[in-house]
């Protein structure tokens, strides 16, 4: 009896002191949410509800956001009309960065500690247009060709003079004397036949088709918490990859967590795709046939195959879809380089002096050559800038502007069609990768060496 009775006291203390403290104001406060790497598969919310709350805060989102890019760079269009893609655009010149109470001659003698320390550093990691939200962006040019890209959240942010031709120029490796075949037509599912029925065989034809097909994505699918108006069957690798090249389409990787890790990045070009060897954001993947699929399969859904599975993943068959996909692929070849002789280097006899010089400087003091050699400038390897040595990790519009560890090496040939650079698109013209080098590797290039090593990659 005492022990039951004890037991009793002791149980009733027990339930006490949990009322107590259930009660106390200091711990009742709910725990903040848990970040959590899946996104809400079931949505508890409907497609005008969440319309209604995104465009509620779309203006002062992207005003934040242009307010962050006009502190950085100088959107002006800025055209000479001397050099031009070769698609016929204008070559946008820099450099664009900002400088702040320092002047770009200044920076030879100060050090990394340094300039991050004063915050110095104008070429800091770049965030998306709303980073939090984040999925596939297209620039006006591309929307108002193809409507069903167009997002009710977010408008694109780089002004379009820093971007690609809207149609670029196709280069088949097969039939290198037809020149641009795409002749300022973008390819779709509705002019890609005509086009290319003859100039390929019917397994390259039928990879090109699809290519061109929608398929479900995060943000353009049919579920409700789609981002655009009308439920959408998707979109096509060539939205981004316009014409087998770029349009400077950005995204934000999906291989990383938390939301504010995540690196943006601009669509690289697809030209040349037959002697790269790294593909996929964090270069794992060593064939385009591996990467096709898992673009399908996990890219277009940010990593997370839950989601996918919602949306309508589209499961491709590696035999009969991923191969002449990839075959088609292996086709789009570089632009013509009329100053570079069969080794990929200068022509002495058609170059100027400058661009003789700024070779001279990409193989010598700039050391560019180091992770770019001829013929196709890249080593098809990855290489640590370690820029964090420059700037503190710190939010930026919902970005933390972390590391960005090793990068994979892009090709130069045919660089001056494929504007903005690196891989988040921070560099806005050639002049300013220039820049971002010089600071990066302490190089200490003269004003005119710089100007020198845009001429010679201009050649490319």
């Amino acid at each position: 009896m005492e022990t039951r009775q004890d037991g009793r006291l002791a149980l009733i203390g027990i339930c006490s002191f949990l009322v107590a403290v259930a009660g106390s104001p200091a711990i009742s406060a709910p725990p903040e949410k848990a970040v959590s790497s899946y996104g809400p598969i079931n949505q508890d919310v409907t497609f005008d509800q969440i319309k209604t709350a995104r465009t509620a805060v779309k203006a002062g989102r992207a005003r934040e956001h242009m307010e962050l890019l006009n502190s950085r760079y100088d959107l002006s269009k800025k055209i000479p009309g001397e050099v031009f893609m070769s698609g016929g655009k204008p070559i946008p010149v820099g450099p664009t960065a900002r400088l702040q109470g320092v002047t770009r001659e200044q920076f030879d003698r100060l050090t990394p500690e340094q300039i991050k320390e004063q915050g110095l550093f104008p070429y800091k990691p770049l965030p998306f247009a709303d980073h939090a939200e984040g999925g596939m962006l297209f620039p006006a040019m591309i929307t108002n060709l193809l409507p069903r890209l167009v997002r009710f959240d977010l408008d694109f942010d780089v002004p379009e003079h820093f971007l690609p031709d809207p149609a670029p120029a196709i280069y088949l490796t097969t039939r290198p004397d037809l020149g641009d075949v795409a002749k300022g037509r973008l390819i779709t599912i509705d002019n890609y036949y005509e086009i290319f029925n003859g100039l390929l065989n019917p397994k390259q034809l039928e990879g090109l088709r699809l290519l061109v097909t929608q398929f479900p994505q995060q943000q353009f699918n049919a579920t409700e918490d789609r981002r655009t108006d009308r439920p959408s069957l998707g979109v096509t690798c060539f939205d981004c990859h316009a014409n087998g090249h770029t349009n400077g389409a950005s995204h934000l990787v999906g291989d990383i967590r938390p939301q504010e890790f995540r690196h943006r990045i601009e669509t690289p070009s697809l030209r040349g795709i037959n002697i790269q060897r790294l593909f996929g954001s964090q270069r794992a993947l060593k064939t385009v046939e591996d990467f096709t699929e898992f673009e399908q399969r996990g890219a277009y859904f940010d990593g997370d195959h839950c989601m996918a599975a919602k949306k309508g993943v589209n499961v491709l068959e590696r035999g009969s879809q991923v191969h002449f996909m990839a075959e088609f692929m292996a086709l789009l070849d570089f632009p013509p380089a009329p100053k570079l002789n069969i080794y990929g280097t200068l022509d002495s006899g058609k170059a100027r002096p400058s661009e003789l010089h700024g070779e001279a400087l990409f193989n010598g003091k700039a050391r560019c050559s180091a992770c770019h050699p001829a013929p196709y400038y890249t080593d098809n390897s990855m290489h640590n800038l370690k820029a964090e040595r420059f700037y503190k990790q710190e939010m930026a519009n919902g970005m933390m502007m972390a590391h960005d560890g090793s990068i994979k090496t892009f090709l130069l040939r045919g660089i001056k069609d494929s504007p903005p650079y690196l891989h988040d698109g921070r560099c806005l013209t050639l002049e300013d990768t220039v820049e971002y080098f010089n600071l990066i590797q302490q190089l200490r290039l003269t004003p005119e060496e710089k100007a020198d090593l845009v001429a010679f990659m201009r050649c490319l």
